[in-house]
């Protein structure tokens, strides 16, 4: 390749084997007015990742030692590494939809030279269990309309920490952003979580703009456990804490109100839901429940749980039972 890519798509893989193989696919049947390259950093994968990664020789493998990755950290090395103008990030388990993702994700850098990061919808697998489901969907229904791109940006009016973190949120599961702005002004900060989401206020803070590119959209919902998806609110939670954002601590009666809330709200959307069947529903009913007191019952000690005590964190931590290595 002679030319300069328009765009690096980086993919971070560990033990990715699940879905790597389709991304690659999807990659590959792209439609874009240029050329772009794909990069992929693992960071010591012991399943089929890198025999998959083989099998795509157009494919730029980069592997790194297990303990040096980091979330901010390893994304900062991808933006090092690319060629394209545009650094196009993908989570291993993140399948892009039809072959004009990536020219829709890039394409609202055009719009203001301000935009220097831009955020895909994210739609949930078929066998997502429906409270993740139903949280998907509302959130990025809540960015703006599926047929356009939304613009986002601090006002000078706007001093309410509530909306300045709805207008920062950002998400690196599926993103793209300025290669020479990662590298030369505002790189992801290597923090242990919620790189995404403190990146996206950082260049709001900062006066720059984000885009939410619908068109550009991922299968993607995290296949978790029940015990697993505990873990995973306590370790977002937690890790939104300590990058600052504003969570209030959890009184024990706002998690019964909350979890029967949410069993109430999901059981109507169940029954309302054209995407299952009748027996499907009679399934969910049954089981999402447990997933709604799940979420709460780890989400209020995430609240209260010191953030000085690293043992307590590791303890409720899904990344810590995860460790790599």
């Amino acid at each position: 390749m002679t030319d300069r890519p328009i765009a690096t798509v980086a993919i971070l893989t560990y033990n990715g084997e699940d879905y790597l193989e389709r991304i690659l696919r999807q990659l590959r049947i792209q439609q874009i007015d240029g050329p772009f390259e794909v990069l992929v950093i693992d960071s010591g994968s012991t399943d089929g990742t890198l025999e998959i990664v083989r099998r795509f020789p157009e494919v730029r493998l980069h592997e790194i030692p297990n303990e040096e990755f980091g979330h901010g950290r390893t994304r900062n090395l991808a933006a090092e590494l690319a060629r394209g103008e545009f650094v196009a990030y993908l989570t291993h388990d993140a399948v892009p939809i039809g072959e004009r993702w990536l020219a829709e994700l890039i394409a609202p850098f055009a719009i203001d030279e301000r935009i220097v990061g831009v955020m895909g919808k994210q739609v949930p697998r078929p066998g997502c269990f429906p409270l993740l489901k139903y949280e998907i969907q509302g959130m990025f229904a809540g960015f703006g309309p599926d047929f356009g791109t939304s613009v986002f940006y601090k006002d000078p009016s706007m001093t309410d920490e509530g909306v300045l973190s709805a207008i920062g949120f950002y998400s690196d599961v599926n993103s793209a952003a300025r290669r020479e702005f990662l590298t030369e002004v505002i790189p992801y900060r290597d923090v242990r979580y919620a790189e995404d989401q403190l990146f996206g206020r950082d260049l709001v803070e900062a006066g720059y703009r984000k885009a939410y590119a619908p068109r550009a959209a991922v299968e993607h919902s995290n296949d978790l456990t029940l015990g697993e998806y505990g873990k995973r609110i306590f370790d977002e939670t937690v890790g939104l804490r300590q990058i600052g954002f504003p969570i209030p601590p959890m009184t024990r009666g706002a998690q019964v109100r909350l979890t029967v809330r949410g069993i109430l709200g999901d059981t109507l959307r169940i029954l309302r839901d054209r995407d299952y069947s009748w027996k499907r529903k009679a399934y969910w009913l049954v089981v999402n429940p447990a997933y709604q007191v799940r979420k709460w019952a780890a989400y209020r000690p995430s609240t209260l749980v010191d953030l000085t005590d690293a043992e307590a964190i590791a303890a409720g931590s899904l990344e810590h039972s995860r460790k790599r290595g």
